[in-house]
């Protein structure tokens, strides 16, 4: 299976990755290339949905992680939502990605969104 990545901008500064399919040396490239073509000053707030993820391997994983050390040495953020359990536990096993960048629902995330907009009002 391949991926399909759509990309949902908003107008407030964020924008959401929706992946689907497999995060794999056949496709990290492209999301690679993805991610590189949005502007971390017009979106601060990246997030990376893996609701629709099936499977994300060692290649995957160093995608994932080359977009958050991007974000971040942009002063940027990007988030990771709803893994699913097969993704989850590759990242819980790798321990690649700090935990608080992995939401399992759209609700914490949220939450965690309201309070970080707190703290910089």
């Amino acid at each position: 299976m391949s991926l399909s990545i759509e990309v949902l901008k908003t107008d407030n500064g964020k924008c959401r990755l929706e992946l689907t399919g497999r995060l794999d040396t056949a496709t990290a490239a492209e999301f690679d290339q993805k991610v590189e073509g949005l502007d971390c000053n017009d979106y601060p707030v990246q997030i990376v949905d893996l609701s629709s993820l099936e499977y994300v391997s060692s290649a995957g994983l160093r995608s994932l992680f080359k977009a958050k050390k991007r974000a971040h040495s942009a002063g940027a953020e990007l988030l990771l939502v709803n893994p699913q359990p097969q993704v989850r536990k590759v990242f819980d096993i790798v321990k690649a990605l700090p935990k608080e960048a992995v939401f399992v629902s759209d609700v914490e995330l949220d939450a965690y969104l309201d309070k970080m907009q707190r703290a910089n009002s």
